[in-house]
């Protein structure tokens, strides 16, 4: 293919071909590649062609123009070269010719970008804990936000309660850049943009307000200034146990930024960042919502067992099935809230991904580190990476924003049609399988997660046969103890296996939990019960 650049803004993705001698780029009208924005330059640069070569030239612009990352004034150009034009572009540009692989890494590098922004969000909501309430929380996410998008303001509105007369959305908190609070109640903007979304569920990016009628309808923002505008729903999502019931989620508010200049508020990234941010604000604003209801209404025996709802919701469906798999998980706290957690995913290869873990550490501390490693575990799975480097995403974003120098064991598996089964061990109890050929004890494993930023982690690998069954589980169970201080042990859970194994997902894992509870009757239980089971049923034909 000839020469062409690969353009991903708040107007969309497209291709502009170099099929000329040379290509102006700017904010004029006329410009072969048309950029919005004031930090775009009318005449901003120029692509030429010169003794075979494409070469890029920065034509005195006023805020520069910059080649991966450096600034340049002129520029040989090669396949794969990210081109952004100003300091704060909002547009995504590559170069691309027909020499070369095809650009394949803007995924990962979205993603990346993502999970620091989703880790940052977690990071500051872990004082949630401690005592933090609604208003603390709104600040949090609109800061975030605001930085996210380079936003020069922002507010959060909310629905009313249930109980409320007026069914309009209350507005809440207004932000500006730098992390000022705005004064006052009123905030002088349209209301047309958050009340669509807020109906509609659906994020909104307008790229500029002049162009065509918006400027009529939105007349007030107009005349401020303003001219970049997002809004996102803040969504709740409530996960149900009954596999026959839909997981319910809805609207509880919207998140609205607006800008002068659009800064990075058109950037591709920055809409999948703000969609994720806004799901994690949801779920943290409600949570903020039942706590400051909850110091109403009662002290700390009552604030513990809403945690334990909310960590409760953040976990999946017990059961997840598929063509050639099925899988039962369950989790059972020794406090109100604990440090276990389990994750069941369908990956776009059309393999089956599973995590299962044990954070160090009970109580608050714990359960915000498990919330933070299922929203990496989340962040990544679309990318396509395979256990270890999952794994070692993971490590590396705990060991880097450390909470209270805690950790955790984990085992994160692929499984596929064909019954190969691609895992790695951070840690974890060793995982037993069982079936016709007997019971297997994988002992492969690597260093726990959140030690060591360079800890090295590898993918081991197994073949599963048609009903073969594997059980994940953590400390909880086979170190649970009975009244006379006996401990359960890998012996009994082999047995059950053994047993039940020739059943369902679901009956293995009923057993295994009943079992230890029997076992452990009258005494005290001083870790979660958590178990996971994975078992091939092989490829329908």
């Amino acid at each position: 293919m000839s020469a062409r650049l690969e353009v991903n803004d708040g107007l969309g993705q497209r291709i502009v071909p170099i099929n000329k001698e040379l290509l102006c780029i700017g904010r004029r009208t006329e410009s072969d590649l048309r950029l919005v924005g004031s930090d775009v330059s009318r005449e901003h640069a120029e692509i030429i062609k010169q003794n075979g070569d494409w070469v890029l030239r920065d034509k005195g612009s006023r805020y520069g123009t910059y080649v991966n990352g450096e600034a340049v004034t002129e520029h040989k150009l090669t396949h794969g070269d990210r081109v952004q034009f100003g300091r704060a572009s909002g547009a995504d540009v590559v170069f691309l010719t027909g020499d070369g692989p095809a650009h394949t890494d803007r995924s990962h590098a979205s993603a990346v970008n993502d999970l620091r922004q989703l880790a940052a969000l977690l990071e500051g909501l872990r004082a949630l804990g401690s005592g933090r309430v609604l208003d603390e929380v709104l600040a949090l996410v609109l800061d975030a936000a605001i930085d996210v998008a380079g936003a020069e303001r922002g507010f959060i509105m909310l629905a009313p309660k249930a109980d409320a007369k007026s069914t309009e959305l209350e507005m809440k908190l207004a932000r500006a850049k730098g992390r000022v609070t705005l004064p006052g109640t009123g905030f002088k903007t349209s209301r047309k943009i958050p009340e669509e979304v807020f109906a509609t569920g659906e994020l909104k990016i307008v790229a500029d307000l002049l162009d065509g009628d918006l400027a009529n309808v939105h007349l007030g923002t107009v005349q401020l200034g303003i001219r970049h505008v997002a809004c996102i729903p803040l969504r709740m999502v409530r996960y149900l146990d009954r596999a026959d019931m839909k997981s319910d989620t809805r609207n509880i508010g919207v998140l609205y930024l607006d800008s002068r200049e659009k800064g990075s508020l058109l950037a591709p990234h920055t809409r999948t960042a703000l969609d994720t941010l806004a799901t994690e604000a949801g779920v943290a604003i409600e949570n903020a919502r039942l706590y400051r209801e909850t110091l109403e209404k009662a002290r700390i025996e009552h604030e513990l067992k809403i945690a334990a709802e909310i960590q409760k919701a953040l976990l999946p469906e017990g059961t997840h099935a598929g063509a050639f798999f099925e899988s039962h998980g369950s989790s059972e706290q020794a406090r109100s809230i604990g440090g276990d957690f389990f994750d069941m995913t369908d990956l776009p290869d059309g393999s089956f991904g599973f995590l299962a873990g044990d954070v160090a550490g009970k109580g608050p501390a714990a359960a915000l580190l498990t919330s933070k490693i299922l929203g990496i575990f989340s962040a990544f799975t679309s990318v396509g990476d395979d256990p270890a480097q999952l794994v070692d995403h993971i490590n590396k974003v705990l060991t880097r924003r450390q909470i209270d120098a805690r950790y955790a064991t984990l085992l994160y598996g692929q499984l596929s049609t064909d019954g190969t089964l691609v895992f790695c061990n951070a840690g974890h109890n060793p995982p037993l399988v069982y079936g016709a050929g007997g019971l297997r004890r994988i002992e492969s494993g690597g260093m726990p997660v959140g030690m060591f930023e360079m800890a090295p982690y590898s993918c081991d690998q197994i073949e599963l046969k048609a009903g073969d069954t594997m059980v994940i589980y953590s400390d909880g169970v086979t170190e649970a103890h009975n009244v006379a201080g006996e401990e359960f042990g890998e012996a009994r859970l082999v047995q059950i296996m053994e047993r039940y194994s020739r059943g369902s997902a679901k009956i293995l894992l009923e057993q295994i939990i009943n079992a230890v509870k029997e076992f452990a009757f009258g005494a005290e239980q001083y870790d979660d019960i958590t178990a996971l089971v994975v078992k091939y049923t092989g490829p329908k034909s």
